[in-house]
């Protein structure tokens, strides 16, 4: 639906371009033949006192003012980006018989062109499309470089160095109107993302009270059969460090949309992944999934927030060992990248992403597991980037994902 709305926008905004276009097409053209015809030949040296007897003669009017109905069959019919090309080529294709009608076999000055050809250029930027611009210049400029090869004539020269001239011009407008149109775009995504988080940490806000009191409760009573059972108590601790982890969570989703201060403070690599590990291992022995662990240590330590980057890992593996149903292999790698960043390296052999899929990975919401909330992931991006990280993600459909995370390392540090 979103898409169907952009493309009658775009379609609805060529329409005005293209009418206005022809509007100043056909103006130009009637004008400039008047003013060359009968204004100057009366008041000045210049012009022609005979009026369109040589060439094509008005069957040349006739030609142009045929393609007007064409023009205007193709707005109706929702297909107005053909319209533009139609009239370029088909302005070069009578004006080339016209100029060799005229000119071939006699020994007239070369005397033709029309001003019509600098609005087929400098109205490029308008359509804001490069292919255009490019067929106006190239076709304008070849078609005087063809007649001067045929006539053997270099008068014209001139109007195709003017012409090529008037189309560096128009160049550097185009190139400046893609500028800012990009930097537009960019800043209305920055806005759509920056709402999105908003009403996300708004949604949180509301829901966040509810979720502490039952993690209340379960922490209480995990303490409680803690102490109950102290010969028992292996699990105890990852279980209150989870609800913990929950509360953290939390807390991240309802100021998500939000300026937050981290408190960095500088943290082992190894033992977060460590950590990490310990915490994903009963799930990955459930799925037959084994984690080889490379570390190309010493590593220096990294100013972070350590619970925050535990998150980040903890939900990276989870989604590598989901993504093997039928067991597999993951390897972590861990190392320094260039001597001022920390690379980790998550590979795993699953079901692989669609192209499609990655770019909108972060997305909130947007997800592509059957029971997943799309939240997950864009917590670990968000988090990444407020550490002055990258997240990059490359997939092969079948084959599996790596996911690398790139953190700075302070010079002092290393």
């Amino acid at each position: 639906m979103k898409e169907s709305n952009n493309s009658h926008k775009l379609i609805f905004e060529e329409k005005k371009a293209i009418k206005l276009f022809l509007w100043l097409f056909y103006v130009f053209f009637i004008s400039f033949d008047f003013l060359w015809y009968y204004i100057l030949p009366n008041f000045s040296k210049f012009g022609e006192k005979e009026f369109r007897e040589e060439g094509l003669g008005n069957w040349i009017y006739i030609l142009v003012f045929g393609l007007l109905p064409v023009s205007v069959y193709l707005i109706r019919k929702g297909k107005p980006y053909h319209v533009k090309y139609i009239i370029l080529i088909s302005y070069i294709f009578i004006d080339l018989i016209d100029n060799f009608i005229r000119y071939f076999g006699t020994s007239l000055k070369f005397a033709s062109g029309n001003v019509v050809e600098i609005l087929f250029i400098f109205f490029s930027p308008i359509f804001v499309n490069r292919k255009y611009f490019w067929a106006a210049s190239l076709g304008i400029i070849g078609k005087y470089l063809f007649i001067g090869i045929v006539l053997q004539n270099p008068e014209v020269l001139p109007p195709a160095f003017v012409i090529a001239v008037i189309a560096a011009i128009a160049f550097i407008i185009l190139i400046r109107f893609y500028s800012y149109i990009n930097s537009l775009t960019e800043v209305h995504e920055d806005l759509r993302q920056k709402e999105k988080l908003a009403v996300i940490g708004q949604m949180a806000a509301a829901i966040g009270h509810e979720i502490r009191n039952p993690l209340s409760s379960l922490k209480g009573f995990t303490q409680l059969q803690q102490e109950r059972d102290p010969n028992s108590n292996e699990y105890y601790p990852i279980m209150i460090q989870e609800i913990d982890r929950i509360n953290s969570i939390v807390d991240d989703l309802m100021y998500l949309g939000k300026p937050k201060e981290i408190k960095f403070e500088k943290d082992s690599i190894e033992e977060i992944i460590a950590y990490t590990l310990s915490i994903t291992q009963q799930q990955a022995e459930r799925q037959g999934v084994t984690v080889v662990t490379l570390i190309a240590g010493p590593l220096p330590p990294i100013d972070c927030d350590e619970k925050q980057l535990k998150q980040v890992f903890i939900n990276l593996i989870k989604n590598a060992i989901e993504s093997m149903s039928n067991g597999g292999e993951i390897r972590v790698h861990v190392k320094v990248h260039e001597q001022k960043k920390m690379l980790i390296e998550i590979q795993d052999e699953g079901c692989g992403i669609e192209d499609e899929d990655i770019l909108n990975l972060g997305e909130p919401f947007y997800t592509t597991k059957k029971d997943g909330t799309g939240l997950g992931l864009m917590v670990t991006n968000q988090i990444i980037q407020d550490h002055h990280g990258k997240l990059k993600i490359e997939s092969t459909l079948g084959k599996g994902t790596q996911v690398n995370v790139t953190l700075p390392i302070k010079q002092g540090n290393y």
